[in-house]
């Protein structure tokens, strides 16, 4: 029960790694806000929360939407009185050509990946500098932010803006004892993934670029942001966790 007493909100919790992270939030103990866009998903991440006696909201949320993003924090705060910890998970992938990127695809993985991201953190932060109790904020970074990945130069452009961001924030919430780190995943099975990796051929190559030999699951990536939630962390503050099974050491 590491979490426990603790208010946690975690955005795009209707699935794959976001709904583990509000799985294994709940089981250690913490209330778990689930915000997601899509209205079944997220009723079904907070119904599995309470199957097994714990606390969780969900609260419909367009992370695009700015009054969206106030109105999911405001209604939090009303209901729990408090927010420990943010989870900035929601977020998209796209493979495209760098040649054939539109703006439009720019602009929906840019406005998605950092802008909601950027906003749903100031949002909390704002909250917890009032509340004077610190806490924690983990953004979802990719190992796109580290090397270079075919057909990714957007996602790209928006993960490793997400890592500055984290830098950024950790800098200037430091003085009112707010954390703020990034997890970085890298091959996991998720919703997003899932249909190429169920080529044979792709996922034997992605296989072979890991050194540990296999994909990752959303819990693994669960457990790196839990640390990063607990008070095992207090001291860390401005960093990255990857979670690749050693993708970029090579």
């Amino acid at each position: 029960m590491r979490l426990k007493d603790k208010v946690a909100v975690v955005t795009g919790a209707g699935a794959g790694i976001g709904r583990a992270i509000a799985l294994l939030f709940s089981e250690e103990g913490a209330t778990v806000v689930v915000v997601e866009v899509l209205e079944d998903r997220g009723l079904e991440t907070v119904s599995l929360i309470k199957e097994k006696g714990n606390r969780g909201l969900f609260i419909k949320t367009d992370v695009l939407d700015l009054n969206d993003i106030q109105r999911a924090v405001s209604q939090t705060v009303k209901e729990f009185g408090r927010i420990d910890i943010l989870v900035n998970n929601a977020g998209v992938l796209q493979y495209l050509p760098f040649v054939q990127v539109t703006e439009k695809d720019w602009d929906r993985i840019i406005d998605i990946n950092l802008k909601g991201s950027f906003f749903f953190a100031q949002a909390v932060a704002k909250e917890m500098i009032r509340a004077q109790r610190g806490g924690k904020i983990i953004n979802m970074s990719s190992i796109a932010s580290e090397v270079a990945i075919e057909f990714q130069s957007h996602y790209m452009a928006s993960k490793g803006g997400v890592r500055m961001l984290t830098k950024g924030m950790a800098l200037e919430l430091a003085p009112y004892g707010i954390n703020v780190n990034a997890v970085a995943p890298g091959t996991i099975e998720t919703e997003m993934t899932r249909q190429d990796l169920e080529d044979p051929t792709i996922r034997e190559e992605a296989i072979e670029a890991i050194p540990l030999g296999r994909i990752g699951i959303p819990l693994d990536v669960a457990r790196a942001a839990l640390f990063l939630a607990t008070e095992e962390s207090d001291y860390i503050t401005g960093e990255m966790i990857f979670v690749e099974g050693g993708y970029v050491i090579r």
